[in-house]
């Protein structure tokens, strides 16, 4: 999304604009809604921040552009939290990339969210319908081309075809509850990508 056609609380969370308090109000309660596990009500909202729809809508663009924001910002935070404690050692995108795995599967909003609007959630999370899927693809692809260039990851394969694999494999078992009706297990997902992100083995010292 150009710049120029960026909703206002995109542009305030992008630091592209000078903070305004009612657009970023909007988003914060709109986040506490969500992580609440109830359903993220435009109309709601606006009554709760003494504001019309119209100038909630022009405040944060639709429904459906406010949700990928507030899903995007709990993804990124994840990320931030656990690259913050990464202890350099090899195998850095397999440990990230399960923490992910275990935030998504655990939150207890995104449960409700996938339940109750599987539909959206896919749409917005798994498709071009929203800007969730790029932004996720570039997270990945960073951690993954990081581990590469470093030496720490064992693949024949670029990390552009690896990283599509790895998030097709975790939105898989993210909504496996919608494709099959499974629950979501976390530790049979991080085994899966620890065996797709192997860490080079430490050189042999020895004789």
């Amino acid at each position: 999304m150009a710049p120029s056609e960026a909703t206002p609380l995109q542009q305030l969370l992008s630091g592209a604009a000078p903070s305004r308090r009612t657009a970023l109000d909007a988003f914060s309660r709109a986040r506490r809604m969500f992580l609440g596990g109830q359903r993220v009500d435009m109309g709601v909202l606006a009554r709760d921040l003494g504001v019309n729809r119209a100038t909630l809508y022009r405040w944060v663009g639709s429904r459906d552009q406010l949700l990928t924001e507030i899903l995007w910002s709990l993804m990124r935070r994840t990320a931030d939290r656990l690259l913050e404690t990464d202890t350099g050692d090899p195998g850095r995108a397999a440990r990230v990339i399960d923490g992910l795995l275990r935030a998504v599967i655990g939150n207890a909003g995104m449960g409700q969210f996938i339940e109750a609007e599987g539909d959206l959630a896919l749409r917005l999370l798994t498709t071009k319908a929203s800007d969730f899927q790029a932004r996720l693809l570039d997270l990945i692809h960073t951690l993954i081309a990081h581990d590469i260039e470093h030496g720490q990851l064992c693949t024949e394969l670029p990390a552009e075809d690896l990283t599509f694999v790895v998030v097709r494999i975790m939105e898989s078992y993210i909504y496996i509850g919608l494709i099959t009706g499974e629950r979501p297990d976390p530790d049979r997902a991080g085994r899966v990508i620890a065996a797709l992100l192997r860490p080079v083995p430490p050189a042999r010292t020895g004789p």
